[in-house]
This record gives C-alpha cells, sequence and structure tokens, in this order.
C-alpha cells in the first residue's frame, strides 16, 4: 500500500504576521516557518496506517519554495519514507497545487491520498476536494475517524453541521484530515539527525507544467481595526438609553 500526504509550509501558528509596507502581501521576514497544523495530522495518521501493516509506504509531496524541504524533513523525521518537492517560488493557488498534486498522483499511483483539510494561511479548504476531482476518486473531507479493512475499502466518520457521517469509500481514494483525527506525534532528536541525510526528490515546476495565470488578485491586505474599549454600565436603564441614542440599534 503506498500513501500520498501532500504537506504546507506555512507561518507558525504562534507567530503574529503584519502586512507588506505595499499593503499587498504579508511581511515573512524572519518569520517562522512550520508544517501546517492539519498537515501534521494527515502525516501522522499515514504513519499509524504504516505502523499497521507490513507492506506500507509514506510519500510526502510539497508544492513551494526550495525552503519547503524543511517542512519535508520534518515528515520523514517523523516516519516518512519519501519526499517529493515540486520547487515553485510563486503563490499558487488551490486550483493550480491540485493540479501539480495530480501530475504527482499520476506518476505515483497511490493507494490513499491524505490532506489536510485546510491550510491556516488562507483557509480555503478547496485543495482536496479539487485533486479528488480530477483524479476522479471518491473523497472522505474532515475525517474524525478512519478504518482500513482488506477488502479495498475504507471507511471514514466525518463531522458534519448536525452530528457525524460515515461513509465506506473504494480505494484509491482522497481523505481530509480534521482536528479531532488524530494528535500528531514529536520527532526525536536522532529521527530529525537521519532525516537530514535522506534524500529529497526535486521536480521544478516548469518541468511539471505550465504555469496557468491567476484566477484571483489581491487587492490588499490590512489589519482589522482595533476594537473600541469596553463600557461599564450601572443599570438596564442605562444599557438601552445608549443603545437608542448613541447605537441607535433600537427605537
Amino acid at each position: 500500500m503506498k500513501i500520498l500526504v501532500p504537506v504546507k509550509r506555512v507561518v507558525d501558528y504562534n507567530v503574529k504576521v503584519r502586512p507588506s509596507n505595499d499593503g499587498l502581501d504579508v511581511d515573512l521576514t524572519n518569520a517562522k516557518m512550520a508544517v501546517n497544523p492539519f498537515c501534521e495530522i494527515a502525516v501522522e495518521e499515514a504513519i499509524r496506517i504504516k505502523e499497521s501493516r507490513i507492506d506500507c509506504e509514506v510519500v510526502v509531496v510539497s508544492v513551494g519554495p526550495a525552503k519547503a524541504s524543511d517542512q519535508l524533513r520534518v515528515a520523514l523525521s517523523l516516519g516518512a519514507d519519501r519526499a517529493i518537492l515540486i520547487e515553485t517560488n510563486e503563490n499558487l493557488e488551490p486550483l493550480t497545487i491540485a493540479k501539480a498534486l495530480h501530475k504527482v498522483f499520476e506518476q505515483e499511483s497511490p493507494d490513499l491520498v491524505l490532506l489536510g483539510k485546510q491550510a491556516i494561511d488562507f483557509d480555503n479548504n478547496q485543495t482536496g476536494q479539487i485533486l479528488a476531482g480530477l483524479c476522479g476518486l471518491a473523497q472522505g473531507t474532515f475525517c474524525s475517524h478512519i478504518v482500513l479493512s482488506e477488502t479495498g475499502t475504507i471507511e471514514v466518520t466525518r463531522e458534519v453541521d448536525d452530528g457525524l457521517e460515515v461513509l465506506r469509500l473504494k480505494l484509491p481514494a482522497v481523505l481530509t484530515a480534521d482536528l479531532r483525527l488524530n494528535e500528531p506525534r514529536f520527532a526525536s532528536l536522532p529521527q530529525m539527525m537521519k532525516a537530514k541525510k535522506k534524500p529529497i526528490a526535486v521536480t521544478l515546476f516548469a518541468d511539471l507544467m505550465p504555469m496557468p495565470s491567476a484566477r484571483t488578485k489581491v487587492l490588499g491586505i490590512s489589519v482589522p481595526p482595533a476594537r473600541k474599549p469596553g463600557q461599564m454600565l450601572a443599570s438596564v436603564e442605562e444599557l438601552v438609553e445608549i443603545l437608542k441614542l448613541t447605537a441607535e440599534v433600537i427605537e
């Protein structure tokens, strides 16, 4: 069995980002980068499946700059077997990333594709669904529980608005990991040292496919306006008076 796990390089969730001087991008100067948290969950689930089976290979892939190899090595230190980097310095849209991953899917022919449900930078929640459509595969999104069977199917529990939904999908399939799927492990120092020696297969994005034209354009990025300080009131009557005269939300 082969599991393909796309991972994304994002700003560490503890870092407070600011707009760039031109207001068209985010200033990432000296910002700490990390594996997208939902991608970490996907990697962890793939490794757990590998640990429960003898014939299983976990391949991680990232579409991004050369420095994204750091995040791939994190996945290798956690237990992934191979890593692939589709190198590009462009900010790609979910559709373009899904098309690149589709090329990798055709080359690797995995039995299962596991992604994080969304990235914490843009929160698009689109790549997994688009990839499933391009590959013509069944998909299970927002997975909180996964059970593999020996009959070539996989049972997933996914979170929906009014509870839980259980699906049985035929492999190969595309799954996106939700927050409650598992708790990612930490890599030990020896594992991290070994991961530094593992090769990463690098392919230039331009060699994989032509760069498509952008479908969206960023008009501006700004910090949300500061909230006004709260006001302590002595009575309900005073609150009603303020809502009438100042806020003008009631008559």
